[in-house]
């Protein structure tokens, strides 16, 4: 009992220092982000007419530590992943070891193309949608700090949600999962997602279009994938215990 608790202890430890390292990772980019978070703003608004309003000085200080902070998470995706590989790596075999490794870049990849999609696909339109309905009615002015939370409400899910394939895959290869599941659930997890999609976009049938079928194709895509995965982990298995 004793030799079990140490063990138990022994694995919270290592948990409490993975932890710890993503959090110091995820600090330094901050305050090098922070350093250039003005230079990230211009690029932000470069294509909005007319200059943002700030109602008081702490809320340019809000803003510059929003646009920070969401370029720290992307930056520390990476980071984080690796540490959880570390973390679960004395679980695989050497060949698991490896394959899960390849995983950790395309995590970053995943997570800066969904918040490409959101910003340059996505932001736009609804931004459109929404600013039409005043026209002629309103006098539009937009608050730094109102646009900015509009901004990274709408495009951090993306960055999120992209990242499901891959994380589709790891827990394939882990065993956690497998296309069979996936399927049976397939109702409920497509009822989630177009829930998800409901929520993050205005109520128009072309914005929930647009965020709709990108993450059907994206669970759909998940699907494929875990199934080529288990596949190769059921002929591994095969060949190292073969059916007499």
């Amino acid at each position: 009992m004793e030799s079990k608790d140490s063990h138990v202890i022994e694995h919270m430890e290592e948990l409490r220092s993975r932890i710890i390292k993503t959090l110091i990772g995820f600090v330094a980019f901050f305050i090098l982000s922070f350093i250039f978070v003005q230079d990230i703003y211009e690029l932000l608004i470069k294509d909005l007419e007319g200059k943002l309003a700030v109602l008081g000085p702490s809320e340019i200080l809000w803003v510059y530590m929003i646009i920070a902070a969401v370029c720290a998470i992307a930056a520390t995706i990476p980071l984080a992943a690796f540490q959880v590989w570390r973390f679960v790596a004395p679980a695989l075999k050497p060949e698991e070891r490896k394959v899960t490794f390849r995983f950790i870049p395309g995590l970053f990849i995943l997570f800066i193309i969904g918040i490409s999609f959101g910003y340059f696909v996505l932001f736009p339109i609804v931004l459109g949608f929404l600013t039409s309905l005043s026209a002629g009615q309103f006098e539009m002015m937009f608050t730094a700090e109102k646009y900015f939370r509009f901004m990274i409400n709408l495009i951090l899910p993306f960055g999120i949600l992209f990242e499901m394939p891959l994380v589709v895959m790891f827990l394939t290869r882990l065993g956690i999962l497998n296309p069979t599941r996936l399927k049976k659930s397939r109702k409920i997890s497509y009822f989630a997602l177009v829930i998800v999609s409901i929520l993050i976009t205005p109520p128009d049938l072309i914005s929930d279009i647009l965020v709709i079928v990108p993450l059907l194709v994206l669970y759909e895509v998940s699907v494929q994938l875990s199934n080529i995965v288990y596949r190769k982990r059921l002929l591994r298995e095969q060949a190292v215990f073969p059916v007499t």
